[in-house]
């Protein structure tokens, strides 16, 4: 599409119009929580304007925003009746919005996500559970739902969504599409969480879901500025989480791991097993940080009445609230020390790679309740490690993590789109 588009062979509008046409083709129909088909369609008549003399990166492409970020015109919902009706029409546009508009793109829509960006599943009780457009059986996973649904149904041909526990790598995985949640850093050093609403301000990060590999490295440079080398076909060596921290794996999810193992060796990979014993106490450094920092993120906002959101989340809000200083101490040394066994270990590799969870799907309707900590298990460790992670795709829903050193995106990038395009 944007090879057409930048020869001029399609108009942005009739790209916009045809992404339009899929748009909220869910069971739900709540792929997008705001969406103005007449006011995109009159933004992509505009885009040559301004770019009559250059076409920037993402000229004239159909692209969704996930309701964290404001967009003028739009409330920010963060997935959530009550800020839906707390926070005002945007005025203004947040740093994303206004980058992707500074690259050409044109925001179709905003989309939906695990209220406030805390769960895993997708499943909504506000705005309704976010089911694949392919198999309204499955649930997308989350948090950032809404943005795979998008991409998956063709009404965008690339999402942004945010990831803190595992929020852009799970969906992306479970809906059979590629990811890449940036380096922890990338978006704080730029700016880029400006007129957006954080989760837990030491894991955030921002980043894409797109189809194909080959991708990556034209989102990561429109978004962050990223500039991407193409790769050279050097000899890599890449540590694999051991077989026994993937005890509990789906047979489909082991398969699919060993298939990307094989392909990689076939690239001229070294693939070692290393010692992952020590990822199993990830979850117990993370989840009562991330819950600590949610909760003062939206105390202010409920003056401490949490109710107004859905048990679940509730109950861990008011958790992280009731957490001590000292033990939050305790928490934030262990982390550090496990940030620092992970940066050993990634600087001993060139990439290390890990399944985005256990499963292949999680069904609308079941008691998903389980779900969040047998998935989190998996993708907690690379958030305390704030590395960059490319989701590697599979249409089963079994995605691998190919993970880089913090701050190796531009490397990471350049092996992962290479490896789709052999």
């Amino acid at each position: 599409m944007r090879q057409e588009i930048r020869a001029g062979r399609m108009a942005p509008r009739d790209a916009v119009a045809q992404a339009l046409a899929h748009a909220n083709s869910n069971a739900g129909k709540n792929v997008h929580l705001a969406l103005d088909a007449e006011k995109a369609l009159s933004e992509a008549e505009e885009v040559p304007v301004p770019f009559a003399a250059e076409k920037p990166l993402l000229y004239g492409l159909p692209v969704s925003l996930k309701d964290l970020f404001d967009l003028q015109g739009y409330h920010t919902t963060c997935g959530t009746r009550f800020y839906a009706e707390k926070n005002g029409v945007a005025r203004c546009d947040s740093a994303v919005a206004k980058k992707l508009r500074a690259q050409g793109a044109v925001i179709v829509g905003k989309t939906n996500l695990h209220p406030l960006a805390y769960g895993i599943t997708g499943e909504n009780p506000d705005y309704g559970d976010c089911l694949q457009p392919r198999d309204p059986q499955r649930l997308t996973g989350g948090s950032s739902s809404g943005a795979a649904a998008s991409v998956q149904e063709g009404s965008a041909v690339a999402a942004i969504g945010t990831d803190t526990g595992g929020s852009i790598r799970v969906p992306a995985a479970l809906c059979g599409l590629a990811g890449y949640r940036a380096s922890l850093d990338v978006a704080h050093a730029q700016g880029l969480w400006q007129g957006s609403v954080h989760l837990a301000e030491s894991f955030d990060t921002l980043g894409w879901i797109f189809r194909d590999l080959r991708d990556a490295p034209v989102l990561a440079e429109a978004l962050f500025g990223i500039h991407v080398p193409k790769w050279t076909g050097q000899r890599v060596r890449i540590a694999s989480v051991h077989a026994e921290f993937m005890r509990d794996c789906e047979n489909g999810v082991r398969d699919v791991f060993r298939n990307w193992q094989d392909r990689l060796r076939e690239a001229g990979a070294e693939i070692v097993s290393f010692d992952s014993q020590f990822w199993e106490e990830a979850m117990e450094i993370f989840a009562p940080i991330q819950a600590n920092e949610a909760a003062a993120i939206h105390a202010p906002a409920t003056g401490g009445d949490f109710s107004h959101f859905e048990s679940s989340i509730a109950e861990r809000l008011r958790w992280g609230a009731s957490i001590d200083l000292a033990e939050m101490e305790t928490l934030r040394r262990r982390h550090v020390q496990f940030r620092e066994r992970m940066d050993l270990l990634l600087r001993e590799y060139d990439f290390l790679i890990a399944p985005c969870a256990p499963v292949t799907k999680l069904l609308a309707g079941a008691d998903n309740t389980g779900s969040r900590r047998q998935i989190l298990r998996y993708t907690t460790p690379l958030s305390l490690c704030g590395s960059p992670v490319v989701t590697l795709p599979d249409v089963s829903g079994a995605g691998v993590q190919l993970a880089a050193s913090l701050g190796g995106d531009a490397r990471l990038l350049a092996f992962a789109a290479w490896l789709g395009a052999s």
